[in-house]
């Protein structure tokens, strides 16, 4: 049949207030929204949000300030209770990354990364190198529970370990602290492991089992998940040898 003349006959239908030609209209502006909503949908989702995450007192908000604000100015920062968020914009590009500073505090960090987690193109999680051998193993749980989050497996953002304070003396370099940080997170991953394996019963073969197998832990096993270790100073000094925060900037480059 002659595509045209179906055309015109079902335009003539249309004109004639014909029921079944108006039925056909109607199913093709339902499809055509459906394809428009599933398309909006699937753009709003995207993701382009960096999450700073960490435990207290690491420096993440004043981080934020320096990467969002470009302030020189000293500021003094208090615990944050409640997220702050704004905009990373990109040297040399027409482009700007979302950032987040979620809130370290113990009793509010898990219930933020379950907010904010499907927003992740990436994620800095800050270290105090200062106090890093101090609390190194409540930074290695709430980094092991980032990393072994489903929805953070899943999308495999690629992560920086910021080790922040460098400008202070006798810190630990950043060499140094992953090395620290996966003997920590061995340990976890066997503990964690028999947890689960007593919960559910199973062998302990699931989802989130963080890196290989029958071999100590190391953050390069993690694939397609990456990790990279920086010294950064999110503190102003007139020290020129100090890192700064040049580090952290360069990983954003990269991810935006």
């Amino acid at each position: 049949m002659d595509l045209t003349a179906v055309m015109n006959s079902f335009l003539d239908g249309l004109q004639k207030g014909d029921g079944g030609a108006i039925g056909i209209a109607v199913a093709i502006v339902v499809v055509i929204l459906s394809i428009l909503l599933f398309l909006l949908r699937g753009k709003g989702n995207k993701r382009q949000g960096i999450l700073l995450l960490g435990m207290c007192d690491t420096g993440k908000t004043l981080m934020f300030h320096k990467l969002v604000f470009k302030s020189d100015k000293p500021l003094h920062t208090v615990t944050s209770i409640s997220p702050n968020n704004g905009d990373f914009t990109v040297p040399g590009k027409n482009k700007s990354l979302k950032i987040y500073d979620l809130p370290g505090h113990e009793r509010l960090r898990l219930q933020v990364l379950e907010q904010f987690k499907g927003l992740a193109r990436g994620i800095v999680y800050v270290i105090d190198s200062a106090s890093v051998q101090k609390d190194i193993k409540e930074v290695a749980e709430f980094l092991y529970t980032i990393l072994s989050d489903p929805v953070i497996l899943a999308n495999a953002p690629p992560i920086l370990i910021a080790c922040n304070k460098q400008d202070q003396h006798l810190v630990k370099g950043a060499t140094f602290i992953e090395k620290q940080l996966q003997k920590e997170m061995n340990t976890l991953r066997v503990t964690r492991s028999a947890a689960l394996q007593q919960l559910d019963g199973t062998t302990g073969n699931n989802n989130s089992y963080l890196g290989k197998r029958n071999k100590d832990f190391e953050f390069s096993d993690l694939k397609p998940m990456k990790v990279q270790f920086v010294e950064c100073s999110a503190l102003d000094t007139s020290d020129k040898d100090q890192p700064g925060l040049m580090e952290v900037e360069k990983w954003l480059m990269t991810v935006a």
